[in-house]
């Protein structure tokens, strides 16, 4: 049985954007793309800003309690928090972020081995602190990256942003297979059974409602995870047998 899915087949969870120093003197999260999705913050507390790299260059857009901001697949974005910032977050494609989506803008020597890139990423399996630890250093490492784009994108010189495009790409290559398949079961499926639906109606017919039903959607337990922009909170939306 096809469990029902969260609207859109995306993605929740919650995030408190790093609170710690980077070494270009910005507070926040890690620089990263999303090469498939597209991604929002609904922005619940404190303020920020979200600077932004595609191919109209560096933006940077003001964060606030209220703000709705969201960002289409190729659009590097680092968490800049400027105090307090605290955002739900939207993603498209759920799950597709977690099976390797999303590439971090380590500098070109990293992206360029993916035995480098897979140390630098990881997390380690030590205690909360040591992963803390090791989450900074994720975070300066990607901020060092993210600095010779930003400088690229402020003289107008596209060539490190194709480059580190090409490299992401070739980073994922092997694990993109998959892709289709969640692709099909979540977000295509759940469109496909809308336009079912309207077609119905459109010739006047009852659309079958036998999985009408309410979800809710359980919060991850324990500690919170270490996410790329900061403190994460995950949902499961995966939907669950029906209530009886």
């Amino acid at each position: 049985m096809t469990h029902p899915t969260f609207p859109g087949a995306t993605g929740v969870s919650r995030l408190d954007v790093y609170d710690s120093l980077a070494p270009d003197g910005l507070v926040g999260g890690t620089p990263h793309v999303h090469l498939v999705s597209t991604e929002a913050y609904v922005v619940t507390a404190g303020r920020g800003k979200l600077m932004t790299i595609d191919g109209a260059g560096l933006r940077e857009t003001s964060l606030a309690e209220g703000a709705v901001v969201w960002f289409t697949p190729g659009t590097i974005h680092r968490a800049v928090n400027e105090g307090g910032l605290r955002v739900v977050v939207l993603m498209s494609n759920a799950g597709l972020p977690e099976a390797g989506d999303a590439v971090m803008t380590f500098p070109p020597e990293v992206l360029a081995d993916p035995v480098s890139y897979a140390d630098a990423t990881s997390l380690g399996d030590g205690d909360d602190e040591s992963r803390a630890a090791q989450a900074t250093r994720r975070r300066d490492l990607a901020v060092a990256g993210f600095s010779i784009l930003r400088d690229a994108a402020e003289a107008g010189d596209p060539a490190p942003l194709a480059a580190f495009y090409t490299a992401a790409a070739r980073l994922v290559r092997g694990r993109a297979h998959d892709w289709s398949a969640l692709i099909e079961r979540g977000p295509l499926a759940q469109a496909n059974r809308s336009l079912e639906r309207v077609r119905a109606l459109a010739d006047g017919l009852v659309p079958s409602y036998d999985d009408a039903t309410v979800q809710t959607a359980p919060p991850s337990p324990g500690a919170r995870g270490f996410g790329m922009c900061g403190r994460l909170r995950t949902y499961d939306l995966r939907g669950g047998p029906r209530p009886r």
